[in-house]
């Protein structure tokens, strides 16, 4: 499939170059291909600087938003949650309509400091936002539980033996996404039901958070037990 990974930041060149391996044909969307493949600065979670990451995956294009959309079959929400839907308008609804778009982004608030909070929160989410703003796109909320590395290698982290969710209102988008989860390596996929149960999922960030500053790393996930 053609994947369009919206963002250039640590979760999209990881959850890009893991889609990559698979066989996907993935491109990376940016608001400007040459100032993000002329980035020689390390990235925010101590990852390689964009261009040394980028010479070691060379299969990988790098486009702006509209371009990398317009040619993708499905589209992966990768950008900062705060900026999500200034990345997605730049990409266009006419390039988002009838697509699958998995929205993998959280919409962290760091205005007051660390550790951020949520805005949207409890009555709304980010997925919620997304689907308003583009209703004929067919938004799947998933991933946004676990760090980058567990994301795209989630047997790294007690032999994949722990859970990702799923929500959307499209039961055959959902379908697409779940079968590229287990593609990575996903076991335990729970379809939580549609795009408003997208709250709950992100509402999961401010426990990872604290959970991350209690082990020191964010080599975990959560696991339900049944």
């Amino acid at each position: 499939m053609r994947i369009a990974v919206m963002g250039s930041g640590t979760v999209g060149p990881t959850i890009a170059g893991a889609l990559s391996e698979l066989g996907h044909d993935v491109v990376i969307g940016t608001r400007d291909p040459r100032v993000t493949l002329a980035r020689t600065e390390p990235g925010a979670m101590g990852g390689p600087p964009f261009a040394a990451w980028h010479a070691a995956h060379g299969r990988i294009d790098v486009a702006t938003f509209a371009d990398a959309a317009a040619g993708a079959d499905i589209i992966v929400n990768a950008t900062n949650g705060a900026s999500s839907l200034g990345a997605l308008t730049a990409a266009g609804a006419g390039n988002l309509a009838g697509k699958v778009l998995m929205d993998i982004a959280n919409p962290l608030d760091f205005s007051h400091g660390f550790p951020p909070s949520l805005d949207p929160v409890n009555t709304d989410s980010l997925g919620e936002q997304i689907q308003r703003t583009f209703p004929e796109a067919r938004v799947v909320k998933t991933l946004n539980t676990m760090t980058a590395s567990v994301m795209a290698d989630p047997l790294s982290v007690a032999g994949g033996d722990h859970s990702v969710f799923v929500s959307g209102n499209d039961a055959a988008a959902k379908e697409t996404v779940t079968g590229l989860l287990k593609a990575l390596g996903h076991r335990d996929i729970i379809d939580l039901g549609d795009i408003t149960t997208a709250r709950g999922a992100e509402m999961i960030l401010p426990i990872w958070l604290r959970i991350w500053g209690a082990l020191g790393t964010g080599a975990f996930n959560f696991k339900i037990a049944r």
